[in-house]
């Protein structure tokens, strides 16, 4: 567990100096209030805590393969969140973008599928804190995208970062951090630690929240259906794995959704 909730509070540091820059350039700024504060904190621990926990705490009780097929979930949710949290419209585009890309992600995840085992009872509290986590990161997206009217990208990514990062503390009194093995952790380890602090919790956040800015989260989401798609030549480089015509076939399918909805959807004009 700690792993995962030690790269929320890294990745903040690293941005603190890019706030302080900011600043620096734009004194005018807005500066959160109380009230806000609030709402950051509503989103650090509603929505990356949740998130974060869900998955970890589900994985470590379920398979994995289980964690790549409820991911699926995500656009959906996100879809329905908005919907009801934000008035966005399910239109019949919308909708059927949703669905073409749910099948084709959900094609390019047939051998996670294969293996998966949604129905044994050891799986079950696993299974659920993973869509928890599912919703978690739903709700992060969806009340960030509120949040944009009055904050940037990197006010929004920050602060709630902050919430998060003080409201995981308790949680390393229930598994304290082992620092013996930070110190045998191998180069390799720390440039992983590394990269998944800086692309994951930093850059991916900040283009995601830019493209959020200007189209609706459900037109947003859709592009998620695009991460399995990225995973097949990916294995192709790093593991050599061949990509079968199935797996080709559903990145077609996930492409056509993607690229109809970004290029229909009156949100993304």
């Amino acid at each position: 567990m700690n792993s995962e909730l030690q790269q929320i509070p890294t990745a903040t540091l690293l941005l603190v100096p890019l706030l302080v820059w900011r600043r620096v350039q734009d004194p005018r700024a807005v500066r959160p209030s109380r009230g806000d504060w609030w709402k950051f904190a509503v989103a650090g621990i509603g929505g990356q805590i949740v998130a974060q926990l869900g998955m970890t705490w589900g994985v470590s009780r379920s398979l994995a393969s289980n964690a790549a097929i409820l991911n699926l979930m995500i656009p959906i949710a996100s879809a329905v969140l908005a919907s009801m949290m934000l008035g966005e419209r399910l239109t019949r585009l919308r909708v059927a973008c949703l669905a073409v890309g749910l099948v084709g992600a959900y094609i390019l995840s047939l051998s996670d599928a294969r293996s998966s085992a949604f129905l044994e009872g050891n799986y079950l509290v696993g299974n659920l804190l993973i869509v928890a986590g599912c919703f978690g990161s739903s709700f992060y997206n969806v009340y960030c995208k509120g949040l944009l009217a009055r904050f940037s990208e990197l006010d929004i990514l920050i602060f709630s970062y902050v919430t998060a990062s003080l409201a995981s503390l308790p949680l390393w009194a229930i598994e304290p951090l082992n620092w013996q093995t930070l110190a045998h952790l191998t180069r390799e380890q720390w440039l992983a630690f590394a990269f998944l602090a800086v692309c994951h919790y930093e850059l991916s956040m900040l283009l995601f929240f830019y493209v959020l800015e200007h189209v609706s989260v459900t037109a947003a989401s859709t592009s998620l259906y695009l991460v399995p798609l990225f995973g097949v030549p990916i294995a192709m480089i790093f593991a050599h794995e061949n990509v079968s015509s199935t797996a080709m076939f559903g990145t077609a399918v996930v492409l056509v959704a993607t690229i109809a909805i970004m290029r229909y959807d009156p949100s993304a004009a």
